[in-house]
């Protein structure tokens, strides 16, 4: 009788146990998620087949997009790289850091006349720091003080000196990343003529090899959480696809029959359609590199434990250099605070959590990066680091959530045509801020998505809220203005 008893009771208990969930001391931790993020240079908002792309063939991208959120509202911090790629390491506006413009820029320790495009303007473009502060504590640092291990492949641009590259801001394996922000040497083939990438066979290509980079990277750590930042030097100039893949392109331009349009804005020429048959070969090379890297998930039975995040760190390049592809219906391009310059393909996939398929129209930022991959994984947040960043946990869970406004600080002159501007978006409502003139341009983009109405003057009240709201949060950040330059010559 004490015997059944015992069993008993020990039966009960055993219930009990059970049923204390999380909370059972016999129970397995949960194990850490792994983190992949695919961050793409150049690539233009309608450059994928999911966010509308007729020309450009990108089946895997295409395939995470039904299988994460889908975000059609999310913003680059900057118009151009080095800004927005500071802004996901450090959670913080490029206007509070001072990295307000690409490294190796005009306005920063390189002089003016090497830029023709910014010599002799109304305007002497703000100063800017040319690295990432060593004292800034990146996303990397802190998953790695976590228990992660972390990874780095391909561009990273932000710091000339090797004191500022990946395995001195949180990385513990760098392949490729250091101070340019295009391919070196043969460009996307051997020899890559960088530091830290050793030379391939004859024949290699970059995306490829930095997918094969990033593989290695997973299967060595599949039983540690990991981070892999996976940061392609495409689509960035030179122009330059395989072979096959331009021929490919070049049989279906003629196919469908298109033929290269341009258009005009404020003095440049805009490239209206997307035919450009190099840079659609791109396009497909990186989309492949991001399968092979996804299909390895899958394969090693790791995919229902890694989130991916899919990004671009500025719009496509519509205004300059060879026009090679086009941000229809968007205005503008890279280098421009118009939505062609900033507004970017996000994509999320959060397994379990995050509903497959759904789509998220409000605006967010590479800021919020930061503090949504610490809340992921379950440490706490570091406020004081990721000042600008809101987590997006809300969002992908289906719930609501007031993001606030979003604030945009380009105090320069782009070689993609673009002056000194600012921006501030709340909710529909858009305003920028020219500083060469003092005028102001409002736009309701959830019905003037080309920015092409502008309301500043019809909408008064509007205008004055959001400039006040723009003039607080220079005040906040400390941001460094343009000034009027005393030798412009008219």
């Amino acid at each position: 009788m004490q015997r059944r008893t015992f069993f008993k009771s020990a039966g009960l208990a055993a219930v009990s146990l059970a049923g204390l969930g999380s909370g059972n001391l016999l129970a397995k931790p949960a194990k850490k998620p792994n983190f992949l993020f695919l961050l793409i240079d150049d690539l233009g908002w309608k450059d994928l087949g999911c966010f509308g792309s007729d020309f450009y063939e990108t089946p895997n991208i295409d395939a995470l997009c039904g299988e994460g959120i889908k975000f059609t509202d999310a913003y680059a911090a900057a118009p151009v790289c080095s800004p927005t790629r500071a802004s996901i390491m450090s959670g913080k506006y490029p206007a509070r850091l001072d990295t307000t413009e690409w490294f190796g820029g005009p306005g920063g320790e390189v002089p003016l006349e090497k830029y023709r495009w910014a010599v002799n303007k109304p305007l002497l473009t703000a100063d800017f720091k040319e690295s990432l502060p060593l004292s800034e504590l990146t996303v990397a640092e802190a998953l790695n003080q976590s228990g992660y291990s972390t990874f780095f492949a391909g561009k990273w641009h932000l710091g000339a000196e090797q004191r500022y590259w990946p395995e001195h801001q949180g990385f513990d394996i760098n392949k490729g990343g250091w101070e340019v922000g295009a391919p070196k040497g043969d460009g996307y083939f051997p020899p890559y003529d960088n530091p830290r990438l050793e030379d391939g066979p004859e024949g290699e290509h970059l995306p490829d090899r930095l997918a094969d980079e990033t593989i290695e990277f997973i299967q060595s750590n599949k039983k540690n959480p990991f981070l892999a930042f996976l940061s392609f030097y495409s689509v960035h100039t030179p122009l330059m696809a395989r072979e096959d893949l331009k021929e490919k392109y070049e049989k279906k331009r003629k196919a469908l029959g298109l033929k290269t349009e341009y258009g005009s804005d404020r003095n440049r020429n805009i490239r209206l359609t997307q035919d450009h048959a190099v840079y659609a070969g791109m396009v497909e090379a990186m989309d492949t590199a991001c399968g092979k890297v996804l299909d390895k998930l899958k394969e090693m039975n790791i995919d229902d434990n890694t989130i991916v995040f899919f990004m671009s760190d500025n719009g496509g390049l519509s205004t300059a250099k060879w026009h090679p592809t086009s941000n229809i219906p968007l205005r503008g391009g890279k280098g421009w605070i118009y939505e062609g310059g900033i507004r970017e393909p996000m994509i999320i996939k959060w397994p379990g959590e995050a509903e497959p398929g759904k789509v998220c129209k409000k605006p967010v930022i590479s800021t919020d990066f930061y503090p949504t991959i610490l809340e992921m994984a379950g440490l706490p947040a570091r406020p004081e680091q990721h000042k600008d960043g809101k987590s997006l946990v809300p969002l992908l869970k289906g719930e609501n959530m007031d993001r606030g406004p979003i604030f945009w600080h380009y105090p320069h002159y782009s070689p993609q045509g673009c002056s000194p501007a600012s921006a501030i978006r709340e909710n529909e409502w858009k305003l920028i801020l020219w500083y060469e003139d003092s005028r102001k341009e409002l736009f309701n983009l959830r019905e003037d998505i080309g920015e092409k109405n502008n309301l500043a003057d019809k909408k008064p009240e509007i205008t004055e809220r959001l400039f006040n709201k723009l003039l607080n949060w220079f005040k906040e950040v400390d941001a460094e203005m343009p000034q009027l330059n005393p030798g412009y010559k008219q």
